[in-house]
């Protein structure tokens, strides 16, 4: 692909060790995260972020468990593709790329889903433990993946595009 011709890949903690914690702290999240997509627990406890959602509410076609199992699978897949990135500078940029989005549609939950603002508290900037907190969480989520994305991909130089 030509677009791809213009960048190069790295894997991100090949100069910076200390880039691998992101990543494996991130694979582990996806891990457990996806794996318990496939409970009726965590299916039960993202429906009310899901429906409420107009980027993710069409995924309600799919039945509460189904819906649940879908982001199950994409959210086992993101931890593979960080896992493989540890050796395979593309599956970095890949499997970061692919967290940023994550992280990016979860955090348009902070405006979607009815509770965040905490009401008893004044309302908004205070913020319920759940959703809001829960939520909040994942800004730091997004930055440890976009460390790791900036770090996978450097553009090239145009005379070697």
């Amino acid at each position: 692909m030509p677009f791809l011709n213009r960048y190069r890949f790295h894997v991100a903690e090949q100069d910076r060790k200390d880039l691998a914690l992101l990543r494996w702290a991130l694979v582990l999240v996806f891990l457990w995260f996806g794996a318990m997509k496939f409970t009726m627990y965590e299916a039960d406890g993202i429906a009310p972020f899901i429906g409420h959602s107009p980027l993710m509410s069409w995924l309600g076609m799919f039945g509460t468990q189904g819906q649940s199992y879908f982001i199950g699978v994409i959210e086992l897949s993101t931890a593979a593709a960080l896992a493989i990135g540890a050796f395979r500078p593309v599956f970095s940029a890949l499997g970061a790329l692919m967290s940023v989005a994550t992280y990016l549609i979860t955090l348009t939950f902070f405006v979607t889903t009815p509770g965040v603002a905490e009401a008893s508290a004044g309302g908004f900037p205070a913020i319920s433990a759940a959703p809001g907190q829960f939520l909040l969480k994942d800004a730091v989520l997004l930055a440890a993946s976009l460390v790791l994305f900036f770090n996978s991909v450097e553009r090239r130089p145009a005379h070697l595009a």
